[in-house]
């Protein structure tokens, strides 16, 4: 299961891709109304093209628009999954609310809403998540996707904080049952958001020269899912190229 699949070009999707390739069955959430607020807008064609792609894949996939403040999300998307494709192994939570604000500018209202989504939300899934797991020790998977950008986007940068610790959470709590559980930083990652200015800065602060691409989140998220990532737990990994802004 994977949270947070909208866009075509953006991380969610290029996970769903990735996982699909390597053998996995596939379910994926969205929220149209929190992209239609945003600068890229939605695309209605996007969450057909990718699951015609996944199904073209070999993956057997299950899609459900739902809004992740909802306290009540969490247990349908879990109940409908289930009876979609069965138990689920994987949890990937790669969805987010963001709305720039500073420590000044936050209100209410926004602060609430950055924490319903991306700490909430992430508790509520993993609790309902963990409670169905019913496959062999060490074979469960947790990873979520995180950002430590916090100055001038407070709500959202504080609301990944708390996400980051309920996640490193579960590894320790889900031990008994074998199910791993690690947080990605990826650092900014190019889904089409970036303006040129922010491109060349990104280029010049890492190593390598260049900005990260969907598919390098992707594919560290399926090496944690296999069997060869499941000695990684308790973990956040920075996979981010090297980023080190002057």
């Amino acid at each position: 299961m994977i949270t947070g699949v909208s866009r075509e070009i953006g991380i969610g999707a290029s996970i769903a891709r990735t996982l699909a390739k390597a053998g996995w069955d596939i379910a994926l959430t969205y929220w149209k109304p929190y992209d239609a607020t945003m600068s890229w807008g939605s695309n209605s064609k996007d969450i057909e093209n990718l699951i015609q792609e996944l199904t073209e894949l070999g993956a057997h996939t299950f899609s459900l628009e739902v809004d992740l403040s909802d306290d009540k999300a969490a247990s349908l998307l879990l109940q409908k999954t289930i009876e979609a494709l069965g138990s689920v192994t994987a949890l990937v939570l790669s969805h987010c609310h963001s709305v720039d604000s500073d420590i000044q500018s936050t209100t209410l209202e926004s602060f609430d809403m950055h924490f319903k989504v991306n700490a909430r939300a992430t508790w509520l899934l993993i609790r309902d998540f963990c409670n169905q797991f019913s496959a062999e020790f060490g074979t469960g998977r947790i990873i979520a996707i995180t950002s430590d950008h916090v100055a001038g986007n407070l709500p959202y940068g504080a609301s990944k904080g708390a996400m980051d610790r309920i996640v490193l959470a579960a590894a320790e709590e889900n031990r008994k049952k074998g199910i791993t559980a690690n947080v990605i930083n990826p650092g900014a990652t190019d889904t089409g958001w970036m303006q040129d200015d922010l491109k060349a800065f990104i280029r010049d602060a890492t190593f390598l020269n260049r900005i990260g691409r969907p598919e390098d989140c992707a594919n560290l998220v399926a090496f944690l899912c296999s069997e060869k990532g499941g000695w990684i737990n308790g973990q956040l990994i920075y996979s981010n190229g090297g980023f080190k802004p002057q």
